[in-house]
């Protein structure tokens, strides 16, 4: 006879176990994420059948003012396998633990891909009028499980946040990735474009270095960055926030996160930040300086981290979010082509989802986003 599957409080270092058994794990949903998030109560959760644990979550807990209820918000997870035909169960048992916790709303966003488009497909579609947008397009990859979860969370009562950009207001449902496995360095060129060979190339002659620097780069890190948001209008974050997240992430793993530097004559012209779990890679947070730009520091940061990441055994580089469009005369648009260049792939995720646990709080909840 199957034993029931139940979810119930694990702590840290068990979750943190679970993490390293797996092939990857989005960093978003390992525990010293709950460390970074600390405007959040965090608590790590697994389930379990019988006495084994089979799956994990990091869920963080947005309290509302006075009255004890929660939403729990699952980002990019939770990590169990979503191809199991106990899924319905895992799900199940995760609504009725919470309900527990006296969370109002269930928020999460499976990490699992539902579409792919190749470089192929993306640059025809752009060229093509009619096209404007991802989901517009003939995907090259449609995934019978990423598809078959999110048929699943209707059927459980969930509701798709969707925006017509493909960001809501947690992590990106479109994502740009860099399939790794198996390639060489000169594979990797070769799938790139011509002209990311040619400013690749250029960043050589040009006297660019790429270094990895330590937990006191992270200043000169934030630096750039200030002066990026600042050229493209978007609220930057506090130094204090990425000190926090270098020194959280570095204590639960010494190589889960990096900070790189790309230098010209003494000068930063642009930084990133780097992060590894498992065979996963993420470009977490790029910057770079309106001077020099024309010696591609970009460029040569990305290329950088690209072979690092291969190096380090990783099967995909992720350069996070891009929105939906295929429209050329978007503004974003540069984007896109700069990052379809590197041979990639764009890979609708499922998306997130809430499931409301209590109607009248989860609604009160709603309008207060709408109205703020």
């Amino acid at each position: 006879m199957t034993a029931a599957l139940t979810v119930r409080d694990i702590s840290p270092a068990e979750h943190l176990a679970w993490v390293r058994a797996q092939p990857s794990v989005s960093f978003l949903q390992t525990p010293a994420w709950g460390v970074v998030k600390r405007e959040w109560r965090a608590e790590s959760i697994g389930w379990f059948d019988g006495e084994e644990l089979v799956g994990a979550a990091l869920v963080l807990h947005r309290s509302l003012p006075r009255i004890g209820r929660s939403l729990a918000y699952i980002p990019e997870g939770p990590c169990l396998d979503w191809s199991s035909p106990r899924l319905l169960e895992m799900l199940r048992a995760l609504r009725d633990h919470l309900k527990g916790k006296k969370a109002f709303a269930l928020r999460m966003g499976p990490p699992v891909a539902t579409h792919r488009w190749r470089p192929l497909t993306i640059k025809e579609s752009i060229s093509d009028g009619g096209v404007s947008r991802y989901d517009e397009a003939t995907p090259d990859v449609v995934e019978p499980v990423g598809t078959a979860v999110v048929e699943l969370l209707r059927r459980l009562g969930f509701e798709h946040l969707s925006t017509d950009d493909g960001f809501t207001a947690g992590q990106p449902e479109y994502v740009f990735q860099i399939p790794l496995a198996g390639r060489s360095e000169s594979d990797l060129l070769a799938g790139m474009n011509q002209l990311w060979r040619r400013n690749i190339k250029k960043t050589e002659r040009n006297g660019v270095s790429v270094r990895v620097g330590g937990p006191e780069d992270v200043a000169a890190f934030h630096r750039v960055y200030l002066e990026t948001a600042e050229r493209d209008r978007f609220t930057p974050r506090p130094l204090e926030y990425f000190t926090r997240m270098y020194a959280a992430l570095s204590a639960e793993d010494p190589d889960r996160i990096r900070v790189y530097l790309a230098e010209h004559d003494g000068d930063v012209v642009a930084g990133a930040l780097w992060i590894r779990v498992g065979g996963h890679a993420w470009y977490a947070y790029g910057a770079s300086t309106s001077d020099k730009r024309e010696l591609q520091g970009s460029t040569a940061l990305q290329w950088r981290m690209i072979r690092d990441s291969l190096a380090a055994g990783a099967a995909v580089y992720d350069l996070r979010g891009i929105t939906t469009t295929l429209d050329a005369d978007n503004p974003h648009i540069g984007l896109i082509r700069f990052k379809v260049g590197t041979g990639g792939e764009a890979v609708r995720l499922a998306g997130e989802w809430d499931l409301p646990l209590n109607r009248l709080l989860y609604a009160a909840f709603s309008l207060y986003l709408r109205r703020r």
